[in-house]
């Protein structure tokens, strides 16, 4: 197995993000030695990985050259963003190659946010096509590849942030989670995933539109402290009043929690290697005092169905609308098969429609429910280990594609429906030698739990990195 890393002797070296932040107020290294690594970085490993949308080099060397600062506690860390929200001056193309690319005349919602925290954006990061699928394998873009082993997916849809960060390129990316798109590829890549309660960070215009708000913004990591300083710094910047706050979350909490363990997902049981992995990471658990169940998932069957038809309601106003939201250029037959798929799959259940989505808004009743016997659920973040390239290639034919989807991503899309926050956590892996995450789901508003749990899980397991 040949592992993609990007890590070396130069003024990123092996350092979270974090740490390079005590770096640069040390004067060990200035903002403009950070940039120059992480280009050289990403240059040398893209190759390999195709994590790569858009790259904005020449800008960021200009801005950590100059007099002015990023500010905010991250500045002049180098960084990248998702290709799927507005950022000035860069185009977003959100994982296709279907119209002609056109910058940005402003800032979205969420980069204004983003960027105020100091993070130092390089250009941004690939995606599955309008991040629908769990895989990016773009017939024309290509595939983005697993830093771990090159054969496998890297996850989606936020792949290109996930493989860039495992692979050492930079230490702290953006990516969003529509139904897994940061706890995917972070089990992928052996990373720190935290997708945030409904409203807990900014978002832009056109997913704030939707009817059930399932997108969250957040980052991958490599370390607990690396997302919850971001989480702090996120909220200096912009809080959500309606939500409690997360605050400075700097290691494990003494309260031991009572932890409900549930390997059966909507559609289907965990693998019986991921099941296996899981349970074991349950005893752990109760290795530190924390109370542990096995309970079965209270979610009734037709939520997957649902949740598909309001994914391909999503996919459908994309297509149908795509002149007028991305400009004359826009020209369906470039879309790959998956996207037409979902977007027919609408058309012809559209009847359905309201009552899916007002059962997807009903979900939180159900899971609320565990919350008065239990504080934490630790579930798979993923079904299986993460397939090879090839697996969920988006010109097969869709109903292949979306079977294997479905099997895969079975865990992942409740928390999206019900707005809860989730983080997958790198705390396992497959007898091929990737990285397994487990997902750990606490009530809204409580992600200060979910990280005071990671950090205790980060020292009693600390898990592998690449360049380990």
């Amino acid at each position: 197995m040949t592992r993609i890393s990007a890590f070396g002797d130069d003024a990123l070296g092996d350092h979270d993000a974090v740490g390079l932040v005590e770096a640069l107020r040390a004067g060990e290294v200035s903002r403009a030695e950070l940039v120059e690594a992480a280009i050289a970085r990403t240059e040398a490993v893209n190759p390999a990985l195709n994590g790569l949308a858009y790259e904005a080099f020449d800008r960021a060397r200009a801005r950590a050259s100059g007099s002015r600062p990023y500010g905010g506690y991250f500045d002049g860390v180098p960084s990248y963003l998702k290709d799927n929200v507005a950022v000035e001056g860069m185009p977003t193309m959100s994982g296709t190659d279907a119209w002609t690319p056109r910058p940005e005349r402003g800032d979205g919602d969420f980069a204004r946010s983003f960027l105020a925290t100091g993070l130092a954006p390089l250009g941004k990061t690939q995606l599955s096509e309008f991040g629908f699928s769990a895989s990016a394998e773009h017939p024309r873009l290509g595939a983005v590849r697993n830093p771990w082993n090159p054969e496998y997916t890297a996850g989606a849809s936020s792949s290109g942030s996930g493989a860039f960060v495992a692979a050492g390129v930079v230490p702290i990316a953006h990516a969003n989670d529509g139904g897994g798109s940061i706890r995917i590829p972070a089990s992928c890549n052996g990373l720190v995933g935290l997708k945030p309660s409904r409203g807990r960070l900014p978002l832009d215009k056109d997913m704030r539109a939707m009817p059930v708000r399932i997108v969250a913004n957040g980052v991958v990591t490599r370390s607990v402290r690396d997302t919850a300083a971001f989480y702090r710094e996120a909220e200096r910047v912009s809080r959500n009043p309606r939500l409690p706050a997360i605050g400075d979350v700097t290691g494990p909490s003494a309260q031991r929690l009572r932890v409900a363990v549930c390997t059966q997902s909507i559609a289907r049981e965990a693998g019986p290697e991921v099941r296996e992995l899981t349970m074991k990471n349950a005893a752990l658990l109760e290795e530190l005092g924390h109370r542990v169940d096995t309970i079965d998932n209270p979610v009734p069957a037709y939520f997957m169905n649902d949740f598909l038809l309001y994914w391909s309601f999503l996919a459908f106003a994309l297509v149908r609308g795509g002149r007028r939201t991305f400009g004359p250029s826009f020209d369906r037959s470039r879309l790959d098969n998956l996207t037409l798929g979902l977007e027919r799959h609408a058309a012809r259940n559209l009847h359905r429609l309201p009552v899916a989505i007002a059962r997807l808004s009903r979900v939180r009743r159900i899971t609320a429910r565990l919350t008065t016997t239990y504080d934490v659920v630790l579930m798979p973040t993923l079904a299986d280990a993460p397939p090879r390239i090839g697996h969920l290639d988006p010109t097969q034919d869709y109903e292949q594609i979306i079977g294997r989807l479905v099997d895969w991503v079975a865990f992942t899309p409740l928390q999206n429906a019900t707005g809860e926050p989730a983080i997958s956590l790198p705390l396992a892996e497959s007898a091929s030698g990737l990285p397994v995450g487990m997902m750990f789901v606490a009530p809204l508003g409580q992600e200060r739990r979910l990280l005071e749990l990671a950090y205790e899980l980060e020292e009693a397991r600390p898990w592998r990195r690449i360049q380990g």
